[in-house]
């Protein structure tokens, strides 16, 4: 038997057993797909229907989109439509509460589905060359999750993807509760205030301040990755 530089044991059995694992994420993901295309789970992804099922819920209902939020999450769809749907059943205050909670709690689930089912396998794979990228990402987790997350890489991949590395759980959580938080505001606000001057009829309302905030925030959360691109290219730095 031997050891890798991230602790991990290479032996038959530790070899297959990590092999297992990675395929069982791989078939996961694949029916997570599959589910979600062509399945009548597609067909509830929108505001009517969900909405209905949430009335029914009562009490319940924001629960339950908070665990549909985690659902959709697992099985990658996409974060702005599971926001659209919680903007405009719940409005723009609570539509972000909610909206946020279900990407956070949707995020740690896939995180530790990867970690447990993929990392084993990763690290068996990782090289020299590698290995000096996730010991970095071990040591600036924090900081890389946060960049990866205002950049706007893709939701979903992104968290199993961390699971596979070395990055450290909190630095992974508080990279992810920061780094998402100014763009479900921003889109949530802005989808929930238009429902709200939709349903009122109002449309005096369009060319209120806060119309023009909630796009402004929107635009300028786009533009978040052109400014730290920027920002680093002026101090020098390489860009993560």
């Amino acid at each position: 038997m031997t050891e890798n530089g991230d602790g991990f044991i290479k032996s038959p059995a530790n070899g297959k057993r990590a092999a297992i694992k990675a395929a069982v994420l791989l078939v996961f993901i694949i029916a997570a797909v599959v589910v979600v295309r062509y399945t009548m789970v597609r067909g509830l992804l929108n505001a009517d229907e969900l909405g209905a099922l949430l009335e029914g819920a009562g009490f319940w209902a924001p629960l339950l989109y908070i665990a549909v939020f985690v659902a959709g999450v697992c099985v990658f769809v996409p974060g702005t439509v599971l926001m659209t749907l919680g903007a405009a059943i719940f409005g723009p205050v609570q539509g972000f509460v909610y909206a946020w909670m279900g990407a956070m709690l949707g995020a740690i689930v896939a995180f530790l589905i990867g970690r447990y089912l993929g990392r084993d396998f990763a690290a068996s794979l990782v090289g020299e060359k590698l290995k000096k990228y996730d010991d970095a990402i071990e040591r600036e987790g924090f900081a890389t999750v946060l960049y990866l997350r205002l950049i706007c890489v893709p939701y979903s991949p992104l968290n199993f993807g961390m699971g596979l590395t070395k990055v450290r759980f909190w630095d992974y959580f508080f990279g992810t509760a920061l780094g998402i938080v100014i763009f479900i505001f921003a889109f949530t606000f802005m989808v929930g205030t238009l429902k709200e001057v939709w349903a009122s009829g109002r449309w005096g309302e369009l060319l209120s301040w806060r119309i023009f905030v909630s796009i402004a925030l929107v635009i300028f959360s786009f533009c978040i990755p052109k400014i730290i691109n920027k920002a680093k290219g002026s101090l020098g730095l390489k860009v993560a």
